[in-house]
This record gives structure tokens, C-alpha cells and sequence, in this order.
């Protein structure tokens, strides 16, 4: 006689709930198919203890045979908190039958109360060794936490897996992912999803489309030796199965998807704080930029004050035409680039505080007497003693003209005076 599995899961989201009820229907006609199938029983059994021991290992055990091991519940329950990451209530240590179906309930209600209904599933036919049901409800658990989170493009679990399968293959030749079946029985499709996210593990030109056992091995070989995904299935089993087992070849794709979404997510959170810091890096070249370009501003200014302060009066015209020449060549030549200077400073100080308060960072706050009112009040010193030297300047170069003035007059007066006594 032959035992129907059910199961059905449960999602929170109203996008599933629309589509739940076909859904499920195909999920229940694919079941019945795959309990009088023999060669889909053996997929799923390799292919379900590979997945509970790549979990199982973290805890320090694993299974060997699927229906046996789970029998008295404890290694299920370690399963569940494995995958959760959280505890079930604490197991039962008999070995009485009513221990072990205490401890498979315990596990059963565990999933029940992640939202996933288990249909025709009891604790007795799991204690009993019941293969089909241990099988479904394995794959209820599979489903539930390794392919239900999965969400692209606003599609999740089933279709979420598909679509991401077809995004990642689609640049790759001889590759058209359809289904979870025939769409991955030449190798290709597998070996492409290792390609495109690890390029350097496989080289896809070498591969051919009518060597399938070749390619599935490739892909099984390198994915457990380099990406930590343990062989689910066999390249035979896969090659002369007319159609796959649909849920066996989900569970090992939902692998690739998980270490690959996982280095992705890795990758982003990498990104992301090398832009943190390359952000705070700038926001550091800014201020020493600014620290460098204040000291060098109120260094020149100290040194350009006393030059102008400087009121010793030369006693020729010529020497004080030299002062209003080299007073002249300040004006256009040494203090242009200053201004600019002091214009980048204000820029760069605005700057930074924008990046800063954009970042949710304190305030930069320059050194004792560098900040920009200091500048601006050195700067306001600066042009007063230049306005107060050109002034003076010009006062006495006027004033030595009128000497010179006076003086040739005495000079004709006194030639007049000569050649008169004459």
C-alpha cells in the first residue's frame, strides 16, 4: 500500500497566498509520482542525508541512514536548532518508544510553530523508520529553511531560487534554465553557476554539452572541494533518470544559492565599509589639507606684517620708487595666490563639515587659533597694514616730490644769484 506525504507550507506574504493553492496542488501530484518512483526515492535519500550531515557536522555527528537515525528524535531535534540557530525544549534521554515519540513531536511541533503545516505526518510512522515520511518530512524541513527565505525580484522560495538560477546563467551558451529537472541533467547549468561567481575554478569553454556525467562531476568535485557544498548526487542517477527528482535537485541548487548569496552579502558589507572608509580617509585628507594650508596662510601673514608696518623713509626718490615697486609686485604677484589659498581653506572647512554632519560624524574642530574666524581676523589685519603702507607710501613719495621741487627752485635761484655777483 502506498502512503500519500503531504505537505504544505505556510507563507506569510500575500504574494504566496495567491498562488498557493495551484501551488500545492502540482506539489501533491509530484509527490504521488515520486512515491512510486524507486529511482526519485534513492535521489532524495542521497540527497537529504548529504544536506542534514553539511548541517549535522557543525554539531560534531552525522546520520547514515535517513529513516534509522532520526528514529529516537534526538539528532532531528539537533538538526532544527542547527539550522535555527535556536533550542527546542529539551529532549527526552529514554529509550522507551514513548520517549522517542516525545522527542519527534517536540521536533514536529518545532516546525509547526515556524508557520509550515505537516499534513499525514506523525510522530509514530517517523519512530517506526517510515522512509516516504521521513522523506517528506525532511523535505518539509528543507523547504522551510534553506528555499521558503530565498526572495529575487520580489519573488520568493520556488520561483526565487528559479529566477536566480536563470539571472546568473542566462550569459552562459547551451544553458536554459527551466525547470528543477531536465533544465540540469547536461552539467551545464550547474558548472555555470560556479563560473560566474568563481570564474577561476572552472574553465566553461573547455566544457561540451554532449559529456553531461563529465560536466555534473566537474561541478560536484569542485563544489565540495572549494565551496564547502558536499556531493548530493550521483551523475549516473541524473543522466539515465528521464526526469530528475525535482526536490533533490532543489535542495543542492538552494546550496549554491545560500554560499553564494552569502559571499555576495559578504562582498556588499565589504564594499560598503571600504566606502566608509575610504570616506573618513577624504574626510582626514581634508583636514590636513586644512590644517597645512592654515598654517602656511598665517605663517605668510605673520611674516608679511612687519614688512608692512615698516615706516623708515628712504632719503631719495629713486630708492622710494624701489619701495612702491616692490610694494606694487606684492599686490600683483605674492598675494594673489594667497587669496586663493584662503578661498580653498573656506572651502574645504565647509566641505568637510557637510561630509561630516552627512555621516552623522561630531564637527571638525581645527586646532587653537586655525579656525576660520582666526584666519578671516588675520586676513582683516593683514589688508589694514597694506591699506596704512600704500597710504604712507604714497604720502611720502608726494613728500620728496615737493622737495625735489623746492630744491631746483633754490638751484635757479642760486644760479641766478652767482651770475648777478658775477
Amino acid at each position: 500500500m502506498t502512503t500519500v506525504v503531504e505537505t504544505q507550507v505556510q507563507y506569510n506574504t500575500t504574494y504566496m497566498m495567491s498562488t498557493t493553492e495551484d501551488y500545492m496542488i502540482q506539489e501533491e501530484d509530484w509527490d504521488r509520482d515520486l512515491l512510486l518512483d524507486p529511482a526519485w526515492e534513492k535521489q532524495q535519500r542521497k540527497t537529504f542525508t548529504a544536506w542534514c550531515n553539511s548541517h549535522l557536522r557543525k554539531a560534531g555527528t552525522q546520520i547514515e541512514n535517513i529513516e534509522e537515525d532520526f528514529r529516537n528524535g534526538l539528532k532531528l531535534m539537533l538538526l532544527l536548532e542547527v539550522i535555527s540557530g535556536e533550542r527546542l525544549p529539551k529532549p527526552d534521554k529514554g529509550k522507551m518508544r514513548f520517549h522517542k515519540i516525545a522527542n519527534v513531536n517536540k521536533a514536529l511541533d518545532f516546525i509547526s510553530s515556524k508557520g509550515v503545516k505537516l499534513v499525514s505526518i506523525g510522530a509514530e510512522e517517523i519512530v517506526d523508520g517510515n522512509v516516504k515520511m521521513t522523506l517528506g518530512m525532511i523535505w518539509t524541513i528543507i523547504l522551510r529553511f534553506a528555499i521558503q527565505d530565498i526572495s529575487v525580484e520580489e519573488t520568493s522560495a520556488k520561483e526565487g531560487l528559479l529566477l536566480w538560477c536563470q539571472r546568473k546563467t542566462a550569459p552562459y551558451r547551451n544553458v536554459n534554465v527551466q525547470n528543477f529537472h531536465i533544465s540540469w541533467k547536461d552539467g551545464l547549468a550547474l558548472c555555470a553557476l560556479i563560473h560566474r561567481h568563481r570564474p577561476d575554478l572552472i574553465d566553461y569553454s573547455k566544457l561540451r554539452k554532449d559529456d553531461p556525467i563529465g560536466n555534473l562531476n566537474t561541478a560536484f568535485e569542485v563544489a565540495e572541494k572549494y565551496l564547502d557544498i558536499p556531493k548530493m548526487l550521483d551523475a549516473e542517477d541524473i543522466v539515465n533518470t528521464p526526469k530528475p527528482d525535482e526536490k533533490a535537485i532543489m535542495t543542492y541548487v538552494s546550496c549554491f544559492y545560500h554560499a553564494f548569496a552569502g559571499a555576495e552579502q559578504a562582498e556588499t558589507a565589504a564594499n560598503r565599509i571600504c566606502k566608509v572608509l575610504a570616506v573618513n580617509q577624504e574626510n582626514e585628507r581634508l583636514m590636513e589639507e586644512y590644517e597645512k594650508l592654515a598654517s602656511e596662510l598665517l605663517e605668510w601673514i605673520r611674516r608679511t606684517i612687519p614688512w608692512l608696518e615698516n615706516r623708515a623713509a628712504e632719503q631719495t626718490m629713486r630708492a622710494m620708487q624701489q619701495k612702491l615697486e616692490d610694494f606694487r609686485d606684492y599686490r600683483r604677484i605674492h598675494k594673489p595666490p594667497r587669496v586663493q589659498e584662503k578661498c580653498q581653506l573656506e572651502i574645504n572647512f565647509n566641505t568637510l563639515q557637510t561630509k561630516l554632519r552627512l555621516s552623522n560624524r561630531p564637527a571638525f574642530m581645527p586646532s587653537e587659533g586655525k579656525m576660520v574666524s582666526d584666519i578671516a581676523n588675520a586676513w582683516k589685519g593683514l589688508e589694514q597694514v597694506e591699506k596704512g603702507y600704500e597710504e604712507w607710501l604714497l604720502t611720502e613719495i608726494r613728500r620728496l616730490e615737493r622737495l625735489d621741487h623746492l630744491a631746483e627752485k633754490f638751484k635757479q635761484k642760486c644760479g641766478l644769484h652767482e651770475s648777478w655777483t658775477t
